[in-house]
């Protein structure tokens, strides 16, 4: 492992480009100072913002482009348009060359996931790739894939799903066997679409040391945190995903308006105002901001586009964490067990017959 980890930044992508990249990079960098950046974009409006930050102008190159992938993209104009010239390509590239261990953008979700796989390719016996989200609940932070990805994911793309967000959870938080539901419509054996149930029947009989699949989850045991990893293909779990978003500023906005309604509730603020602190900052998706592309042969971070500098530089921590704990090791390792499982059962299941 290199002593510092160079990141790639996609300067140009996001709501705010430039503007919230270079400050979240700042951010990222007092935190973690053996971070290295290399900053993909508008030369002239990126020199004057990293010069605000002395520490950053020792810690960043910056690489001009000409072309910006913008956020109404489609993926297939990105790409057609934005290979080999955009900042998002290049930032993308730097990882694939070896010029970056790890690229962070906020930019359009489609065009990065198009570039992507394009530029990176799939890893071995991976056929499609999964965004994880990082989910708060009442026990901490458990693992969420895919949030968008892969629509209609088979039954061996959900086993892939499973052991690569088994790996991240190793690699974030330190777990040694996590422990990784499916989600589902109920608990029980019989329920769901079929390739969900096939992918619960593989998981058992693989019987994985790298992790724990106890069952079926349901949606309320996200946020409970009933498990370390939740599975699910991304057109269920991007629902999922917004969904609980919508609901958090739901919460924010109740919470706003009962305290702000009578003198007496402003005062009830006022008294348990540490309380509410404490609850906001539990609540502050910035903390948990940052999708991880797994599956890919190099590391990308999808930040949320419309995020501040904290938001983003948490996104580029987390991209940090997941080159430190040699993210992509433990997902090659995962998936190397899985299929020696599948080659053994098949082994014994043939043995058997001759007998």
């Amino acid at each position: 492992m290199p002593q510092s980890i160079i990141i790639s930044l996609d300067a140009m992508g996001g709501d705010a480009g430039p503007e919230m990249v270079v400050p979240g990079a700042a951010l990222a960098l007092e935190r973690r100072p053996d971070i290295r950046f290399v900053l993909y974009g508008d030369k002239a409006r990126l020199e004057p913002l990293v010069a605000a930050h002395p520490a950053l102008v020792n810690a960043a190159k910056i690489v001009h482009t000409d072309v910006v992938v913008r956020m109404d993209d489609k993926p297939s104009q990105a790409l057609r348009q934005g290979r080999g010239k955009s900042s998002m390509w290049k930032a993308i590239d730097a990882v694939k060359t070896g010029e970056a261990n790890v690229c962070v953008s906020a930019g359009n979700t489609g065009a990065l996931m198009a570039m992507s796989k394009f530029c990176l390719r799939m890893m071995a016996d991976i056929e499609r790739p999964a965004i994880a989200a990082i989910w708060p609940t009442t026990r901490g932070e458990s693992i969420v894939l895919d949030v968008g990805a892969t629509v209609g994911a088979d039954s061996d793309q959900l086993v892939s799903f499973a052991v690569m967000g088994a790996a991240m959870s190793r690699a974030l938080f330190g777990i040694e066997r996590p422990t990784v539901g499916l989600l589902n419509v109920g608990v029980e054996e019989i329920k769901g679409v079929e390739e969900v149930r096939t992918a619960a029947r593989l998981l058992k009989e693989a019987n994985l040391a790298e992790l724990d699949y106890v069952g079926f989850v349901e949606g309320d045991d996200i946020g409970k945190g009933t498990v370390d990893v939740v599975v699910t293909e991304g057109f269920a779990g991007n629902i999922a995903l917004k969904t609980a978003e919508g609901t958090a500023k739901q919460i924010a906005a109740y919470l706003r308006q009962a305290m702000s309604r009578t003198w007496l509730a402003k005062l009830g603020y006022i008294l348990a105002k540490s309380a509410f602190d404490r609850l906001r900052e539990k609540m502050d998706p910035r903390k948990v901001n940052g999708g991880v592309f797994l599956g890919l042969n190099g590391v990308v971070i999808k930040s949320h586009g419309g995020t501040d500098a904290e938001g983003f530089a948490a996104a580029i921590e987390l991209g940090y964490e997941m080159v430190r704990n040699d993210l992509q090791s433990r997902i090659a390792r995962g998936v190397s067990l899985y299929q020696r499982a599948g080659l053994d059962a098949e082994l014994t299941a043939e043995q058997g017959e001759e007998q």
